[in-house]
């Protein structure tokens, strides 16, 4: 019988009990240092459901990998410390959560860098557009600096180190982010990958360095406890393919073959603001095209409703749908769907940056707001 986002789902050996998931969300709103804070253990303390699963926001895995500021990190004590009273708060109330592991590779500027060096990237290919600065001002992106081969296998390690802390913060996997114009994906596309070594023109070689960063985190956490997530048709970040049915194509079947605990695939949305029930017509589906490529379950994002949601379930094109602008705005957003409840509206200037207002002040329908 056709699912719906209310049935449970396995994901490896973690049984969630719905399948509305909370989307990776960037809110800027680290402490110094990147250091979560008491603020942000009440933000996921407040969206954790049971048997419910939370990704986390993208969580730099060095220093080097920074590229917005407020960001939180993953690659030192004070980190690693501060996330574990965040996934502790999740248990607490019966979730799951997995950490989102970010490196933004040129979509970053020297003042977020040490010693203000030059981001780094595939090759030196200036991004069209504007970075957000230390005091959230937009500069001009810099042309970044293309990483040599050793430095390419340092960042393996530094994802294999980032792996290895998330395990001692608690967290119950990690998902590799190879998405929305950052590093992983800069090596994957073909606009922002002009390199002639074992990293580069082939698709399998522009492919070698996601699949190396997936194989060293299934080294730490198991294949199961590890989802990758992609955005085959995304803009963001100044990023294209010439052919990327191909490229992702043959990324999808080669993660189904290491048998990772879920895909997680981005759709191209109608616009920046909003998108109907449907995906526009022009604009090609990466659900329908990449499913069936993977044996495992895959969650899929992009601005779905409801409708939407239980639509894509039913048709086999996704098992989940992650959410991020209604749970911002709705902390218990699994039961206001189940029981039909309306949603809170959001407010997007509060989005990024700031303090509680619009972070941890939207209510429940109980009324009552979680404090940890």
């Amino acid at each position: 019988m056709p699912n719906s986002l209310h049935d449970p789902l396995a994901i490896g050996d973690l049984r969630l009990s719905h399948r509305v998931v909370m989307a990776p969300l960037t809110r800027m709103r680290a402490g110094p240092g990147g250091v979560p804070t008491a603020l942000n253990q009440t933000y996921y303390a407040q969206r954790s459901s049971v048997g419910g699963f939370l990704i986390s926001e993208a969580t730099q895995i060095s220093a080097v990998g920074k590229g917005f500021p407020d960001t939180p990190g993953i690659h030192d004590r004070a980190q690693v410390r501060a996330w574990r009273d965040v996934t502790d708060a999740v248990h607490a109330g019966g979730g799951f959560i997995f950490l989102q592991l970010w490196h933004v590779g040129r979509i970053s500027h020297s003042l977020h860098q040490p010693f203000g060096q030059a981001p780094v990237a595939p090759s030196a290919i200036r991004p069209a557009g504007n970075a957000l600065g230390p005091d959230f001002r937009p500069l001009p992106f810099e042309t970044p600096r293309a990483l040599q081969l050793h430095e390419i296998w340092d960042v393996v390690d530094d994802y294999r180190r980032a792996a290895r802390n998330a395990v001692a913060a608690g967290f119950d996997g990690v998902e590799v982010h190879g998405a929305n114009g950052y590093l992983l994906d800069q090596f994957l596309q073909d606009r922002t990958n002009c390199r002639e070594d074992g990293y580069g023109d082939s698709v399998e070689n522009r492919a070698r360095l996601l699949l190396e960063v997936t194989d060293a985190v299934i080294g730490v956490w198991g294949r199961e406890r590890v989802g990758v997530r992609l955005s085959p048709f995304g803009a963001y970040g100044d990023i294209a393919d010439s052919n990327p049915e191909a490229i992702f194509g043959h990324v999808v079947q080669q993660l189904s073959r290491r048998g990772i605990g879920y895909l997680h695939l981005i759709e191209p949305r109608a616009s920046l603001v909003t998108r109907s029930d449907a995906l526009a017509a022009d604009a090609p589906s990466a659900s329908a095209l990449f499913r069936r490529q993977f044996v495992g379950p895959c969650i899929v994002a992009g601005g779905f409703s409801e409708t939407a949601a239980n639509r894509v379930i039913a048709a086999g094109e996704a098992d989940a749908v992650a959410f991020g602008r209604f749970f911002v705005a709705n902390p218990d957003l699994p039961q206001r769907l189940k029981l039909g409840a309306a949603l809170q509206p959001y407010d997007r200037s509060t989005f990024y940056g700031g303090g509680a207002k619009g972070y941890t002040d939207y209510a429940p329908l109980s009324g009552e707001l979680v404090h940890v």
